[in-house]
């Protein structure tokens, strides 16, 4: 049989193609890959601190915003006031403090005033005790010399007043101290209540310290109504409004941190096996299919929701009717982290790709160009 010269050419030109076309795809022959990617990101849900009207909103959507920059301001002019009525508190609050640390000083003052006097009653006392004693002797001696003729009764006499003047004065000195020691007890009492109401001195006083918390969060307040952007980013679906009403710990807007750009790989379970972190894996976006991205293999999903088993009517199982001769492979998340981004690739949460990742690879490095899938396998 004769062979025709152009079959054998138009055979060996398809063989050559079909060769190169193995050799450059080669890796998408023999690794797992998928074409159920999806880029993904953090979304920052912006929340403000407080309450308000937005004065100011100077963003718009979709813009590129950097970490620090404002994303709107909420009207300050009530968070001014609380601020301002905060302040007058703090300053009335010293003023009280003052006035009882002065009474403290003056309850004080009648403690030292009040043991001043127990001091001197004390001495009195114990001057009127030796007095008693002289006076008393002199007493005894008169009363003796008077029956031996070398006195007078007029000099007993005097010596009996004498005696009796003495102990009249003890008895005047003791209560004098009685009531000494009772006016201390009182501004002892006096003292430990004003000491009670004033509490710690200068700042660490608890009435100081209330008014200063109260102003620091006053402070706050105010500082809380300029909402910043976290983190460098776009911002989405802003439908904001100038005269809006921010509500405290309601979300206001969302935006995307561009630093946590990732890919999100859903591959078959039984092409898994093989896949560890730290492999590295080609990223072919249908955005842009000629300029393929180089990344690796950051986690494997550890568990995906089932639909069969859930509780149903009755409290029975739903199970989904599914025909026994198929049984399909489930799906399982790959987390892809991008090791480069060229500047001129823009990504976009939620735009779809195809991922290829190289088994085994973990560890390893790659300097060559990464491949793009081909077509059919996007």
């Amino acid at each position: 049989m004769k062979i025709d010269r152009r079959h054998l050419i138009t055979t060996g030109i398809v063989l050559a193609a079909l060769s190169v076309a193995c050799l450059k795809y080669w890796d998408y022959v023999v690794n797992p890959w998928t074409r159920d990617g999806q880029i993904t990101a953090d979304i920052i849900k912006v929340t403000p601190r407080v309450t308000g009207p937005i004065v100011e909103l100077p963003i718009r959507d979709n813009q590129a915003v950097r970490a620090g920059d404002l994303l709107f301001r909420i009207d300050p002019r009530t968070f001014e006031a609380e601020r301002a009525r905060a302040k007058a508190v703090l300053d009335e609050t010293g003023d009280s403090v003052v006035a009882l640390e002065k009474q403290v000083e003056a309850a004080q003052a009648a403690v030292d005033v009040s043991k001043d006097n127990i001091e001197r009653a004390q001495s009195q006392l114990a001057a009127y005790d030796a007095t008693i004693i002289r006076n008393m002797a002199e007493l005894k001696r008169q009363q003796e010399l008077l029956p031996q003729k070398a006195t007078s009764r007029r000099a007993v006499e005097s010596a009996q007043a004498n005696y009796d003047v003495s102990l009249q004065q003890k008895r005047s000195a003791e209560a004098q101290l009685r009531q000494a020691k009772g006016s201390l007890a009182e501004a002892e009492a006096s003292l430990a209540e004003a000491e009670a109401k004033l509490g710690k001195i200068g700042e660490d006083n608890s009435q100081v310290r209330v008014a200063l918390a109260a102003l620091r969060q006053a402070e706050l307040n105010l500082e809380f109504t300029e909402v910043y952007a976290p983190a460098d980013g776009y911002i989405t679906n802003l439908t904001l409004r100038l005269g809006t009403q921010a509500v405290a710990n309601q979300p206001a807007l969302a935006l995307v941190d561009i630093s946590t750009f990732r890919v999100q790989a859903f591959f078959r379970e039984n092409n898994i096996a093989n896949i560890d972190p730290g492999d590295q894996a080609v990223v072919t976006l249908m955005t842009y299919p000629d300029k393929p991205l180089k990344g690796q293999v950051d986690s494997l999903g550890w568990g995906i929701a089932r639909s069969d088993g859930t509780t149903g009517t009755d409290l029975l199982p739903n199970v989904s009717p599914t025909f026994d001769w198929i049984r399909l492979a489930q799906r399982i998340p790959i987390r892809i982290h991008l090791t480069e981004i060229p500047e001129d690739v823009k990504l976009r949460v939620g735009t779809t790709c195809s991922v290829m990742v190289k088994t085994n690879t973990a560890g390893t490095s790659d300097s060559a160009p990464a491949v793009p899938a081909p077509s059919l396998l996007q």
